[in-house]
């Protein structure tokens, strides 16, 4: 077990309006940490690969054939205002999800029928057997109260699950609201008689007293907010930030500590990703031009400091990853898609261009520039030029970081060189989200996260009836039969064999019809935090920092560390 006590001050950029997650991603801004308010069903291990344990649940069964799971809920589970969790609730929750989140709908799609077969055990029937994941995915559903979300606020005015609120909900774990200031601050505090409490699946977690968030306006405030001893910790994901901007008296005394942890949970897409349901996009071949535009090598050099590799799958850094050609179990599974996908898949290994020096580079553009002619386009007084329409092609990539924009500065004029028109738009957090939701956007710079056990949320990222759902992850609006078979197959895998060969398929589908533009990854989690805090050694394998989950307030080293402000 850690010690309680203390706070850790965290940082977030941009602004919050929403308590509610259940629309959190469709409506609002989220605040930063309101995840912790409400308990799952399970919770995932963090030294162990595809493994829950139970949280609200203190057991779970399945039928042989995974088309139910039963769950059976702990009879002290309660939430902050002592009343108990409910079949009901659970019941409740799922259908205020799937209604509400067109993404936790995608999710949960399988699921047709729920039902109290015991006093505390609740049956979710599924409209097809073999998911072998369909148990651990429910167990991830957090419970809500009903009795709550049915009544009224203060004012007498009924509450609307489906809507956003700053009203704190009523919550069942660990951590509940203390205080906020909208868009600006939120605190949270450790909940003394919290139920879950004792269990084994929760010592050693949750050792703060306080959660507080502090919102800024932009990654640069945020980091001058750090420096000044305003927060406590950072993730650093700019690269010039990490070889740059941590030489200050605080990181030379060792007040501040920089520390890299490993991240083996995750694999990792990040790219420039092209929204082709405009017809501009429609072209693989123009889409292709882009990545030969893209100069990583030299990018790497100039501005990263040397510190990232090229992203060559969408399951980078995992097992999952393709690599070479496909061969046995991934090239049966591929053969049942053959006449739907592009013939390179099983004749080429799949490879980004190579930059870095003048040769490389010249190169890259006359194959871009090939393809583009291939494709149809004319270079007219210097300008691409689609000769069908006599319009020019000029696309604005679209952000909210401005730590985002040098790197498309940098992408931009390599464009250019193809004839392509570039505008780069910044805009502020709300307009971001609501031009994705409504995916009004050229390109964007996107990033999709990997779990070592991908399954339903594949449908969110690449699915069909996903790309004309707002809110989904499937800002490319990727419709592709190829792919929503291949989808399927990883869903349903047997074991973990084949969900490895079909994840490995499905990857090399994506990378060869050109959706995106692979950027960059690192294979660490860049942190800096000021010497107040403590942990266990080792960490879990798959937890990366674990922070704040397992860290706990160290007053020894506070008390070197000097007084915050």
């Amino acid at each position: 077990s850690a010690p309680k006590g203390g706070s850790v001050r965290l940082m977030a950029v941009g602004t919050f309006d929403n308590f509610n997650e259940v629309v959190s991603g469709l409506k609002g801004s989220i605040a930063a940490g309101a995840g912790i308010l409400s308990d799952t069903l399970l919770v995932p291990s963090l030294d162990e690969v595809s493994t829950d344990y139970g949280l609200i649940a203190e057991a779970v069964t399945h039928a042989s054939d995974f088309s139910s799971a039963t769950f059976r809920l702990r009879a002290n589970a309660r939430y902050h205002d002592g009343k108990p969790v409910t079949v009901e609730d659970v019941i409740f929750s799922m259908q205020a999800f799937k209604k509400h989140s067109p993404m936790t709908a995608a999710y949960y799609r399988h699921v047709t029928k729920m039902e109290q077969t015991g006093e505390r055990e609740v049956t979710f029937i599924f409209d097809a057997p073999g998911n072998r994941e369909m148990p651990l995915i429910l167990g991830q559903l957090n419970v809500l109260p009903k009795h709550w979300w049915e009544g009224a606020d203060a004012a007498g005015k009924k509450r609307d699950i489906g809507a956003t609120t700053l009203e704190p909900p009523l919550g069942n774990g660990a951590y509940r609201v203390k205080e906020f200031v909208a868009g600006r601050t939120v605190v949270y505090e450790r909940v003394k008689d919290y139920w879950g409490k004792d269990l084994n699946v929760n010592i050693g977690r949750d050792n703060f007293d306080e959660l507080r968030f502090e919102y800024f306006r932009d990654s640069t405030v945020a980091i001058e907010a750090f420096k000044a001893d305003h927060v406590d910790w950072r993730t650093e994901n700019v690269a010039k930030n990490w070889a740059t901007a941590y030489d200050f008296p605080a990181v030379k005394d060792k007040r501040v500590v920089l520390e890299e942890f490993p991240q083996r949970n995750r694999g990792i897409m990040q790219a420039f990703a092209f929204n082709t349901r405009r017809d501009k996009f429609k072209d693989p071949r123009l889409r292709r031009a882009f990545n030969f535009a893209y100069d990583f090598e030299e990018m790497n050099k100039q501005i990263f400091f040397g510190q990232y590799t090229r992203i060559n799958s969408y399951f980078d850094g995992t097992e999952l990853a393709s690599s070479g050609l496909p061969h046995g179990q991934e090239l049966e599974i591929l053969e049942k898609v053959r006449d739907k996908v592009p013939p390179e898949v099983f004749t080429t290994v799949y490879t980004n261009p190579v930059g870095g020096n003048s040769e490389n580079v010249r190169a890259n553009l006359r194959e871009g520039m090939r393809l583009l002619k291939e494709a149809g386009y004319e270079i007219r007084n210097q300008k691409l030029v689609d000769p069908k329409t006599g319009e020019l092609v000029s696309v604005e990539i679209l952000t909210e970081d401005p730590s985002i924009e040098r790197i498309i500065l940098f992408y931009k004029p390599s464009l250019e060189r193809l004839g392509i028109t570039v505008n780069v738009r910044t805009v502020d957090d709300p307009q971001y989200e609501n031009r994705l939701r409504n995916w009004d956007f050229d390109i964007i710079v996107a990033s999709w996260p990997e779990s070592l056990s991908p399954g339903n949320e594949q449908r969110d990222y690449w699915g069909t009836p996903a790309a004309d759902t707002p809110g989904s992850r499937n800002y490319v609006g990727i419709k592709n039969p190829a792919v929503d078979a291949l989808i399927e197959r990883v869903i349903f895998a047997k074991d973990r064999a084949e969900l490895i060969a079909a994840t490995r398929a499905l990857d090399r589908v994506l990378l060869w019809n050109y959706y995106v533009v692979p950027q960059f990854t690192l294979d660490k989690s860049r942190t800096a935090r000021w010497d107040r805090f403590n942990r266990q050694d080792p960490l879990p394998k798959y937890g990366a920092s674990a922070f704040p989950t397992v860290w706990w307030w160290d007053a020894e080293k506070a008390a070197k560390t000097g007084t915050r402000p």
